[in-house]
């Protein structure tokens, strides 16, 4: 049986994120690892909870940003794991976006060739002769 009140405390890390604030000041923000994360152009980070217990997160222009530095256990592990999820990206788009060399091949026609010198359809004269 599983202790409900057991909780691991796993050590995941800190980030620290660098950025301009709209007045143009510098600020500094630390945070565990799992509390800043990279999407759409912008790095998002936890701030803190409200009263129903939802986070508040600060979304944060990459321009604005002028460095995140992060502790991790192990460099090459990042690494892999940051490849790992750019090849989860691209499958996900892949298959929403057939991008060829896999399956099926669309029909299509083929090119119409015309000799520029005459003019004439380069098809037409190859077919009649």
């Amino acid at each position: 049986m599983v202790d409900e009140d057991y909780e691991l405390e796993e050590d995941i890390g800190e980030a620290t994120i660098v950025y301009e604030t709209p007045d143009g000041e510098t600020a500094e923000k630390t945070v565990p690892n799992e509390h800043v994360a990279y999407f759409q152009d912008h790095w998002i980070v936890k701030t803190g909870t409200d009263e129903q217990g939802r986070d508040i997160v600060r979304r944060i222009p990459a321009q604005r940003v002028y460095h995140v530095e992060r502790t991790v256990d192990e460099f090459a592990e990042e690494v892999k794991t940051l490849l790992d999820r750019v090849e989860s990206v691209a499958s996900s788009i892949q298959t929403k976006i057939p991008l060829g060399g896999g399956g099926r091949t669309p029909d299509r026609e083929e090119p119409h060739h015309i000799d520029i010198s005459t003019g004439e359809s380069a098809d037409r004269d190859a077919g009649s002769e």
